[in-house]
């Protein structure tokens, strides 16, 4: 027998052989995964929005994908520690970041030099959860301004006098009121703090006039009348404060200032693996406790496969680059 003979029947046979075992290898990565715990980085501390619901969430995905899921918080440097950590993480599916508005969002115009790359270095998994801003008001002004065009008129009363507290440089909340700046023309003050606890206590007390919040960090006090609701952010009404107009209602068409939060993955993740995740977050958002959570958060469920969350987040980089830069903001 020929050697070109055996070349050209035993080299086909060699080939379809290898793409066999080729499909065999990956059907073993989508059946093998996971055969231990996952765990997700959470860009912040305990006990807030993002760490509530990154455990509500974990604990329901474990039932479904038979593994727990482990959250562990890893706050500082508005995200950026907690993203560059997952970014660096080997590409197998076991350790996953909580993206925000800031990781994902307003970092990449924040930051000059970040030490990730938000878009080239992750593989999303899925949108989680959208959770709308509120303007609200504390003390000094809770009995004298009842809606957005009040306190509007107010602030252009004081010149620039006015202040509005925040948790820090460049967050959401932050960047929120320097949109509606720039909407408005109103001038005011802007006073940073070192978390949304101290500037909502001192906005309770009176220290400054408004701020925007997080609807779950702020709706007890809203409850308690210690905060008064002027508007929310997104482009609906939110059903955890459902006689709170939207800003657009009241003037300025087209305005968002949303939080939210979704799963990555580092950016070489297997897709089969990120199948077998984005199924399992998915179901997770169906469930009654995970539903039950949000509306009580103030945050609707917002599942994406990867290709439309990858959209969304280069959508949000472009939304929130032109308020970091009209505001000057630099990292804290």
């Amino acid at each position: 027998m020929s050697q070109l003979f055996i070349s050209r029947v035993v080299m086909p046979i060699a080939l379809a052989c290898g793409l066999v075992s080729a499909g065999f290898s990956s059907a073993s990565v989508a059946v093998d995964f996971p055969v231990k715990s996952i765990t997700v980085i959470v860009p912040h501390t305990p006990g807030g929005t993002s760490d509530i619901l990154a455990r509500t969430l974990a604990a329901e995905a474990s039932k479904i994908l038979k593994q727990q899921i482990v959250v562990e918080n890893k706050s500082g440097a508005n995200g950026t520690i907690a993203a560059k950590q997952v970014a660096s993480a080997p590409p197998d599916g076991y350790m996953l970041l909580l993206a925000t508005a800031s990781t994902h969002g307003i970092n990449p115009s924040l930051y000059t030099s970040l030490p990730y790359d938000a878009v080239r270095d992750f593989k999303p998994v899925t949108l989680l959860a959208t959770v709308p801003n509120v303007l609200v008001v504390g003390k000094a002004l809770k009995d004298k301004v009842g809606n957005l065009q009040e306190l509007l008129a107010y602030i252009k009363s004081q010149g620039d006098k006015a202040n509005m507290s925040s948790s820090g440089a460049g967050t959401p909340g932050h960047l929120a009121g320097e949109m509606m700046k720039s909407a408005t023309g109103v001038q005011f003050t802007h006073v940073p703090y070192k978390g949304g606890n101290p500037a909502q206590a001192d906005l309770v007390g009176g220290q400054v006039d408004f701020m925007f919040t997080t609807i779950p960090g702020a709706i007890a006090l809203i409850h308690a009348g210690n905060l008064r609701a002027l508007a929310v952010t997104s482009p609906q009404r939110s059903p955890a404060l459902p006689d709170v107009p939207t800003m657009a209602e009241q003037g300025l068409p087209g305005f968002q200032a949303l939080s939210w939060h979704g799963i990555l993955a580092p950016a070489e993740t297997p897709d089969a693996i990120v199948t077998i995740l984005n199924n399992a977050f998915t179901q997770a958002l169906q469930s009654p406790e995970v539903t039950q959570r949000l509306a009580k958060e103030g945050a609707a469920a917002a599942d994406l496969n990867t290709e439309a969350f990858r959209e969304f987040i280069a959508k949000e980089i472009k939304n929130w680059s032109q308020a970091v830069k009209s505001s000057g903001a630099t990292p804290n």
